[in-house]
């Protein structure tokens, strides 16, 4: 998770099943970026939390209110999620999907309003989040750019 106010850009690469989750509060332009790996924290005691779609939203919420951000005016915007590969055993193997639900339940619970999504497919994308504008762009092999 990184986090910056009114300029730079926030950049993660290689969004495969992963979901990068930008998170804004548009009134003092604060702005997370959030790489998610996987749907759940099911490991008592990791130190990296940040990586859970649970632990991880829950605890770059608390940060951005630290920082004068009101959970009211945050927003989020969604990218990742995609099937990298076929797996037999049907949805089990498919963690893109069941971190697309994680994050999009997740979201729901802590009150934070979806505002677009590029999520599924088979395709990597890298995601770029400006904290100036609170605008998104996504980057993928054989797509235009997308900005949202």
């Amino acid at each position: 998770m990184k986090m910056a106010q009114g300029g730079g850009m926030l950049i993660t690469y290689a969004l495969g099943s992963c979901i990068g989750i930008c998170l804004y509060d548009q009134k003092i332009k604060l702005a997370a970026l959030i790489h998610i790996m996987l749907p759940l924290n099911m490991e008592p005691g990791r130190k990296n939390t940040m990586k859970y779609a649970d632990t991880g939203l829950r605890e770059t919420l608390k940060l951005m209110e630290a920082k004068g951000a009101s959970r009211s005016r945050i927003t989020a915007k969604i990218a990742g999620g995609a099937k990298m590969f076929e797996v037999s055993g049907g949805n089990l193997g498919n963690i893109g999907q069941r971190n697309i639900e994680s994050v999009h339940m997740h979201l729901k619970r802590e009150g934070i309003q979806l505002l677009k999504e590029d999520v599924g497919g088979s395709v990597a994308r890298t995601l770029l989040f400006d904290p100036a504008s609170g605008q998104a762009c996504i980057r993928s092999y054989g797509r235009p750019e997308m900005i949202f």
